[in-house]
């Protein structure tokens, strides 16, 4: 009996110790970011300009893991927007107590652009004529895939 107690309360400690690891500073996931040229999170949509997509490291707080396995996080990018993440590296398994703390990634930032609604899947209107420009969205959304990310 003493021995199902013991094995029951050794279970008991290493299950809670599994779920509540702590984050320590500097812990990397994927490969160290370079941090000689980084930049806020909420000043990179202005920095891309009319610029589609752009290598660089940037440093924002994480809202959530949306999905652990693969490294699918968001960030905060001021003004209510968001910053969609994941990782190039499927591999890459992320902790969910990630949010609410600040990270500094590295990759590729790529704006992603939504056609208008009357554009067709071929480029068509309804009417059948060509559109000569794509229009997209005032709200461009904003991915990023990363190569490494380093808690700060």
């Amino acid at each position: 009996m003493k021995p199902l107690i013991f094995l029951f309360a050794l279970f008991s400690i290493v299950a809670h110790a599994q779920q509540h690891t702590p984050l320590p500073h500097g812990m990397v996931f994927g490969a160290k970011p370079n941090t000689t040229a980084m930049m806020d999170a909420t000043k990179v949509e202005a920095y891309m300009d009319t610029r589609t997509r752009i290598s660089t490291t940037i440093e924002g707080k994480v809202i959530k893991v949306t999905k652990p396995i693969g490294g699918w996080f968001t960030i905060d990018a001021g003004n209510g927007k968001v910053i969609s993440a994941h990782f190039k590296n499927y591999g890459i398994n992320l902790p969910t107590d990630l949010a609410g703390r600040t990270v500094i990634i590295e990759g590729v930032a790529q704006k992603q652009f939504i056609a208008d609604d009357g554009q067709h899947f071929a480029g068509d209107t309804v009417n059948g004529k060509k559109q000569h420009g794509v229009k997209t969205n005032p709200k461009d959304v904003l991915d990023f895939e990363v190569t490494g990310l380093m808690v700060e």
